[in-house]
Parts: structure tokens; C-alpha cells; sequence
């Protein structure tokens, strides 16, 4: 078995102690009995939304490429989400990248590029929301250190790709005399990935499609803020909608860890700990974490196995063509 799989599902199991130790499961499941289910009903449509509205925003970042029909932009995203829950050590993040290049034209590793420029949109969108919040609830030091760093590494990753956009000669040129100290078959290979790993930056150049994506980004977040506090509101902990938005930073930065299959663990702790902030009860704040958890994890799951199907997905097809990409 893999190293990085083994290290995350016992990341999952220490995370799961610390999530349930102390704890009086027959609170749990009496917390449990209080949900109105008019509030889940809400939940589901936000999430189904959000998911829509990521897989839009994806065929606005392949636009520059290829203009790929929104239904297979959905149907390829619930897919990819399916393998990101599934697969451990967060492996499924190339799913999309090799599900869309087995239905267009578009190269792999152009699409993990729109994948890159993807996650440094959402680190700023999260992060300049964290710093709204900061404005209005006295945070944690750590979490204040934390979200300075992510900014930094996010502003580092997006000043890199700017560069490789702007000056993409003097930037190759840097690339060739790192490339011309590996085996040449290595080197031809590295440089053809780079060439089109930049193409999937392409989104970038235009000024009017950025500001469109960093819109989009704010919106779907925004949405997803709405969905948790529709969620919280189920439970009648009668908690401030900041909950939500503190819950939806520090659940981020949990699952970006390697853990076991369907975010287990990191997903739970994650909500104690935000939850625990505003003064909840832990068996409370646990029963909110295993219902979120368990709600997304069904809709992510109803939505994957439904557009499979419309899907050529194979594991070790996939393995096969990122052997291809990466040359390895």
C-alpha cells in the first residue's frame, strides 16, 4: 500500500479520537432527534447549486482551450468530486483533469492547470473572506497565523503564474537550464508538460474572464456559507451565521490534509473545533459534524454514481496517463 494512503488513514484515526473522545454518545443521538428536516431540504439545494456552480466556473477557466458544454462539465465534475472522496491522499484531484481529456481535446496537463489556477481562486476567495471575519469575531492566534500563511503561499503560487504568463520566454528559459541538467528523454518530456501546463493559465491574460472567476469564486463560497448555516439552523443551536463562516475556514484547511477515503476524521474534527468556539457543547458540535459530513458524502456519492455512466472512468487508466503526463 501506499505510503502517503497509510499516512492519511492514520491521520483519519487520530483525528476521529480526538473528535469523539469525552464524549456521551447518548447526547449525540439526542441532539440527532432535534433536526427539522425543512432546513436539510434547503441544505441539499445550496449544495447541488454550489455544485453547479463550480463545474460552470471550471468550463469558464477551459474556455480559452475549448467551450465544453456545461452538461459535460457537470456530469465530469460530480464524477472527479466522487474520486477526490474516494481515493485517498487526495490522489482524485486528477480525475477531472483525465476525465476532460478523454472527452476533448484538451491535453491533461493543460487541465491541471485550470485545476492550479482553480485552488489559488478559492485559497484568496476564503482567505479575504477570513479577513472580513477577522473584523468581526475575535479568532483564535493560531488561526490568525494560519490564515496569514495560506494567504502568503497563495500569494506566492499566483505571482509565479503571473510570471510564467507574462514573461512565459524568460521563464522557460529559467525552466531549460534547470531541464538541461536531467537525462535528455526526461528533460524533452518535463518540457512539454510545462508547455502545457501553461496553457491552462491561459484564463488568466484576459482581465475581464479573471474578474468574472473571482466573482464566481466569492459567490460560490458565499453559497456555501449559506448551506451551513442552513444546516446549523436545522439543529436550533441558534448560533450567529459568523459560525458558518468560521466553520467553512477551518473545514478547509482540515480536509486539505492527506486523510483516509471521504475526509473522515479531518472532516469531524474540523467542525468540533470551529463549533467549540462559539461555545457549543462538544456531543453538540459532533452531531452537526456527523450530519454534515454524512449529507455531503450522499450527495456527493447520488451525483458521482449517477453521471458515471456518461463517464469512461478507470483507475488504473488513470495511473496509466498520468504515468504519460509525468513521465514516470
Amino acid at each position: 500500500m501506499n505510503k502517503k494512503v497509510i499516512l492519511g488513514i492514520l491521520i483519519s484515526i487520530a483525528l476521529v479520537y480526538l473528535s469523539v473522545r469525552g464524549i456521551n454518545f447518548q447526547d449525540v443521538f439526542h441532539d440527532l432527534k432535534k433536526i427539522r428536516f425543512t432546513y436539510v431540504i434547503f441544505f441539499t439545494v445550496l449544495v447541488l447549486i454550489m455544485q453547479w456552480l463550480r463545474s460552470y466556473r471550471w468550463g469558464v477557466m477551459l474556455q480559452p482551450m475549448k467551450k465544453i458544454d456545461q452538461f459535460s462539465l457537470f456530469s465530469i465534475t460530480s464524477v472527479g468530486f466522487l474520486a477526490i472522496a474516494a481515493i485517498p491522499a487526495r490522489i482524485g484531484e486528477l480525475a477531472r483533469p483525465y476525465l476532460i481529456s478523454q472527452k476533448s481535446s484538451i491535453k491533461m496537463s493543460s487541465a491541471l492547470g485550470t485545476i492550479l489556477v482553480e485552488r489559488v481562486l478559492d485559497s484568496f476567495t476564503v482567505l479575504a473572506i477570513a479577513i472580513i471575519v477577522l473584523f468581526f469575531i475575535d479568532l483564535p492566534p493560531w488561526m490568525i497565523k494560519s490564515s496569514i500563511i495560506f494567504f502568503l503561499l497563495a500569494l506566492f503560487m499566483f505571482c509565479f503564474i503571473i510570471f510564467l504568463i507574462l514573461r512565459r520566454n524568460a521563464a522557460l528559459k529559467l525552466i531549460n537550464i534547470f531541464l538541461s541538467k536531467l537525462p535528455g528523454k526526461f528533460a524533452n518530456k518535463i518540457d512539454e508538460l510545462i508547455h502545457h501546463f501553461i496553457d491552462g493559465f491561459q484564463v488568466i491574460t484576459n482581465i475581464k474572464l479573471l474578474l468574472y472567476l473571482i466573482v464566481l469564486s466569492a459567490v460560490i463560497w458565499l453559497v456555501d456559507v449559506a448551506a451551513i448555516y442552513m444546516l446549523i439552523e436545522s439543529f436550533g443551536f441558534g448560533l450567529p451565521i459568523m459560525a458558518s463562516f468560521v466553520l467553512m475556514i477551518i473545514l478547509i484547511a482540515g480536509i486539505a490534509l492527506p486523510t483516509g477515503p471521504g475526509y473522515i476524521g479531518n472532516w469531524h474534527f474540523a467542525c468540533v473545533l470551529a463549533l467549540s468556539l462559539f461555545g457549543l457543547a462538544k456531543s453538540e458540535a459532533l452531531s452537526f459534524a456527523l450530519v454534515y459530513h454524512f449529507l455531503s458524502m450522499v450527495i456527493v456519492v447520488v451525483l458521482g454514481v449517477a453521471f458515471l455512466p456518461f463517464n469512461k472512468f478507470s483507475i488504473p487508466d488513470m495511473k496509466k496517463q498520468i504515468n504519460n503526463v509525468f513521465g514516470s
